[in-house]
């Protein structure tokens, strides 16, 4: 999935039947806490969600993030998700078993739409593509290692319950558009796309690196021998 395949969409076609939405800065500014919580709920991997797994009897190790997003389906299909799926209705899906395999699948029995495991892997994919995020493959070693890592996972959940999050996306707009390398002012930024205001994002950064970097080799404080093609060409994007 190169960077070519999302930069001018507006969405990203899944199948005949199933296509991400890529939304702009302003769409999500406007519902931006539901939005966020959908994509993470999307791309969740058991390890993210330790503790709600451990509180309803389930050890994170056993199951996969399939079984996880089948999990928590029903919590959100009723839910506005046209920011992600645009008129795809969710409340239609079941849970099913595929007659040929003998998978579980959900099933939208009326238009024969199916999201299976593979189907799954695109949606979290694609979404993962946009926001930058990764997988979280970290496994415990052993069951101490378990139960030291759903301690300090609880732990911290303790700490931002009654904390009021502030908007990330808004403190990052506020950033860039302050900052000289970055050409939209606030209305300009609301109506990029999520991906190209990432991707944006990202690209800025390398170049202030590199301008320090830069700074670095002509005062002689870092040599340039040390550094790799990539440090000298923030033209690069990866």
């Amino acid at each position: 999935m190169s960077t070519l395949n999302l930069l001018y969409q507006k969405r990203y076609v899944i199948n005949d039947f199933i296509s991400i939405v890529i939304p702009t800065v302003g769409e999500i500014i406007d519902n931006e806490d539901a939005y966020y919580n959908l994509v993470s709920v999307l791309t969740a991997m058991p390890i993210d969600l330790m503790v709600q797994l451990e509180d309803a009897g389930i050890d994170f190790t056993s199951i996969n993030e399939y079984e996880l997003f089948l999990l928590m389906f029903a919590g959100f299909k009723s839910q506005d998700t046209s920011l992600i799926f645009g008129d795809l209705d969710l409340s239609k899906f079941k849970i099913a078993v595929n007659e040929q395999n003998g998978n579980i699948v959900l099933l939208d029995e009326e238009h024969d739409i199916k999201i299976d495991r593979a189907i799954h892997g695109q949606i979290a994919g694609v979404l993962r593509k946009i926001h930058h995020l990764e997988k979280n493959r970290r496994k415990p070693a052993n069951d101490e290692a378990k139960q030291f890592m759903l301690k300090r996972a609880r732990d911290k959940m303790k700490r931002r319950k009654n904390r009021k999050e502030d908007s990330q996306l808004e403190s990052l707009i506020v950033a860039m558009v302050n900052t000289e390398q970055y050409k939209y002012d606030f209305e300009g930024t609301r109506e990029l796309s999520i991906y190209q205001f990432n991707e944006s994002v990202r690209q800025v950064i390398k170049k202030v690196d590199y301008d320090n970097r830069m700074y670095g080799v002509y005062t002689g404080t870092i040599n340039a021998k040390e550094l790799s093609q990539d440090d000298l060409n923030w033209l690069t994007h990866k």
